[in-house]
């Protein structure tokens, strides 16, 4: 198809290497220290940057595309995809520096707060049955799609039916659109697909699919597997299959949000206080380590 570009591997290295400059000189300038979680996430916000400014910005009534202006190295723009990785980059410094000046970060504090609907919606226990509905619905489709691909050998001995589905969409008519508007995206699975992937990545999804609607049903750690489902919606909606997609992927997205209350009817009742979060450990972690030592004077 005209206009359809391909970042080549040199493309991609080049993007990662000039990510990884910019999110150190980032991290290094808000306070003159590289602490590892900050530096890994200001590097990822700044592959974003880069990548979009190379790749996504594309012609405006029928002119060059701005994302291919400047010289190129294995189809990566420099000068926009610096640019974006730049701007990204600028505004987590300024933000970053008004924490460390002490001044507020939560939007709450400067009087734009969240409306009593969304808390209803997402932290209170008197919403749990809407969610216990949507969930058992979502689950029921995900198990579905999932037990008939379990049961179906071109998913789990070969992987067959995937490779047909990968060859059908990474195809580029003569005449029409592609199933795949994004060429990264053509170029991620004909990668897979030129490297015979399907053999494992087949009943890795098949699996994966029956995993997320059993999870949802059981109300067993919801937010992951809503987190999961959305993922695969978004993956198939790239390839260029609509179907239910759309709608999973919408109702699963709000299942994330609710992720403390939607699975209160459900194991995630037990589950969540036990275990916690990486953030918060649960009961069963702050037992195993024990009282606090008590506070000397």
């Amino acid at each position: 198809m005209d206009g359809v570009r391909y970042m080549t591997l040199e493309g991609w290295l080049l993007a990662a290497g000039l990510a990884v400059v910019l999110g150190l000189g980032a991290s290094y300038l808000l306070d003159r220290r590289l602490p590892v979680g900050r530096t890994l996430g200001l590097i990822g916000l700044a592959f974003l940057g880069v990548f979009g400014g190379s790749e996504l910005f594309g012609p405006l009534e029928g002119e060059q595309a701005l994302s291919e202006l400047g010289p190129a190295l294995g189809d990566f723009y420099l000068l926009t995809g610096l640019l974006g990785g730049l701007v990204l980059m600028a505004l987590a410094v300024a933000t970053g520096r008004r924490a460390a000046a002490g001044q507020p970060t939560d939007v709450a504090q400067q009087g734009i707060s969240d409306p009593p609907v969304a808390r209803w919606l997402f932290a209170d226990l008197r919403s749990a049955p809407l969610w216990f509905g949507l969930r058992l619905y979502l689950g029921y489709e995900w198990l579905a799609a999932g037990w008939h691909k379990v049961t179906d050998p071109a998913w789990m001995d070969g992987g067959t039916a995937l490779a047909a589905f990968w060859e059908r969409v990474v195809a580029v008519p003569e005449q029409g659109r592609p199933p795949i508007t994004y060429g990264w995206y053509r170029d991620f699975l004909s990668f897979m697909l030129e490297h015979e992937w399907y053999p494992w990545f087949a009943p890795l999804v098949a699996v994966g699919e029956t995993l997320i609607g059993l999870g949802l049903i059981l109300g067993a750690f919801v937010g992951i597997a809503a987190f999961f489902g959305t993922l695969l919606n978004f993956n198939f909606m790239l390839a260029g299959t609509a179907s239910t997609n759309p709608v999973l992927f919408g109702l699963g997205v709000f299942l994330v949000l609710a992720w403390k209350v939607a699975g209160w009817w459900g194991l995630d009742r037990v589950l969540l206080p036990a275990l916690g979060a990486p953030w918060r450990p649960g009961t069963l972690f702050r037992a195993a380590r024990g009282p606090k030592a008590p506070t000397p004077a």
